[in-house]
């Protein structure tokens, strides 16, 4: 069985306050345009979907036609569950009257964890269907009081599965979270953490050991496509950039093959997106200078870093002038950088989470240690309004 992983697509998407639509349309066109050459059996979208819980009507039209195209034109089933961004019900409305075209959804999380079969020359292939759940919900669905975080919540589910699989056939896991084997993840700004406990107890995290026995698992939510442990466990990535933290991720799909015996072959298949986002670095007089551009998109998304000291008069005007779509500028002068060596907060802080800058800054402003007991007060309230301004 072929089968093409894809996931993250968070449509409906803004970045730095442009409408991010019109590029996904181009890039999910391409992705269609792949599907009809590479004829795979299935295309498995791991999550976020959309970018919001509740998305905007473009980004509801747009999934519309996609999906359309995939299961009315080129008649491919489509396998798609919820992630952190999504809402559990809006994605799944009207999934069981679009079922018999194709359409598997899972939405919510159920007691009976879904199963949909696929059947090819060699017999049945089973995915088990995991939609992203909070800890809470999982410990109510499952009735299962044991489940205090992600990694034990991922276990009473595997135990639920387990139940009552075939562990001879050939089982795929499609799911939604931070699946963590040996060696580090590549995360991104772009990946919230799925509750802001990951800052104080790392509870965001499941154990690959959970997946032992599948033939392979498809996972969603970080943006590079990677490998979490082992090569039959893989993140596809999302297919375009929607952070500067991913300048330097190279976009693909995931095509995956299932032989027989539940062997793998896995390629990766890249996309090229209508603008790419990338990072400038140099001298305002160096960037608008034509040979520096003239070989390259100026409709590129840009990260500019000018390197000029003293001031400088419009330089956002003028570098929009050759580059339209610059989303941000940052002006690294040897005094500026030494102003911010002088805080500890001022160190890394585009990398640090909310609960990590709120310590820092506690622990400037007062000259004591931000404890434990403080931290989860604070997480708790960021937890609130993250939740709120995804209108979840």
């Amino acid at each position: 069985m072929k089968i093409m992983h894809t996931g993250d697509w968070h449509i409906g998407k803004i970045v730095n306050q442009r409408h991010m639509t019109s590029d996904q349309e181009y890039i999910l066109d391409a992705l269609v345009a792949m599907m009809e050459v590479e004829k795979p059996d299935v295309l498995v979208v791991t999550g976020d979907i959309y970018d919001r819980a509740i998305p905007p009507v473009e980004a509801v039209e747009l999934l519309d036609k996609v999906l359309s195209k995939i299961l009315l034109e080129l008649h491919i089933p489509v396998i798609m569950i919820a992630g952190n961004h999504d809402s559990p019900d809006r994605l799944g409305f009207g999934s069981q009257l679009l079922r018999d075209k194709g359409l598997h959804i899972a939405g919510r999380l159920s007691p009976d964890i879904r199963k949909v079969v696929l059947m090819d020359e060699y017999g049945p292939v089973n995915f088990h269907l995991i939609p992203y759940a909070s800890p809470a919900v999982i410990r109510e669905v499952l009735s299962c009081s044991e489940v205090c975080d992600h990694d034990t919540g991922m276990q009473a589910i595997m135990r639920s599965i387990r139940e009552k699989w075939n562990a001879d056939e050939r089982n795929i896991a499609v799911t939604h979270g931070f699946i963590r084997g040996t060696g580090e993840l590549e995360l991104s700004e772009s990946e919230k953490p799925l509750s802001v406990t990951l800052a104080v107890g790392g509870t965001d995290y499941v154990d690959i050991k959970h997946f032992d026995g599948f033939t392979y698992t498809a996972l969603g939510h970080l943006h590079g496509p990677q490998q979490a442990g082992s090569e039959r466990v893989r993140y596809a990535g999302s297919l375009l950039k929607y952070s500067f933290s991913e300048a330097k991720q190279q976009k693909s799909v995931t095509l995956v093959q299932i032989g027989k015996d539940g062997e793998v072959v896995i390629e990766c298949k890249t996309l090229l997106p209508l603008r790419d986002m990338r990072r400038l670095k140099g001298s305002l007089k160096a960037l608008l200078d034509p040979a520096v551009y003239q070989d390259t998109n100026t409709e590129d998304y840009l990260h500019v870093t000018l390197t000029d000291e003293g001031e400088l008069i419009e330089p956002m005007s003028k570098l929009r002038a050759v580059y339209p779509n610059v989303l941000s500028l940052e002006i690294e002068s040897k005094e500026r950088q030494v102003s911010e060596s002088k805080t500890a907060a001022g160190q890394g802080y585009k990398h640090k989470s909310k609960l990590a800058l709120f310590s820092d800054f506690y622990t400037d402003m007062t000259g004591q240690d931000f404890s434990q007991e403080k931290a989860a007060i604070v997480a708790q309230t960021i937890g609130i309004a993250e939740t709120e301004d995804r209108g979840a």
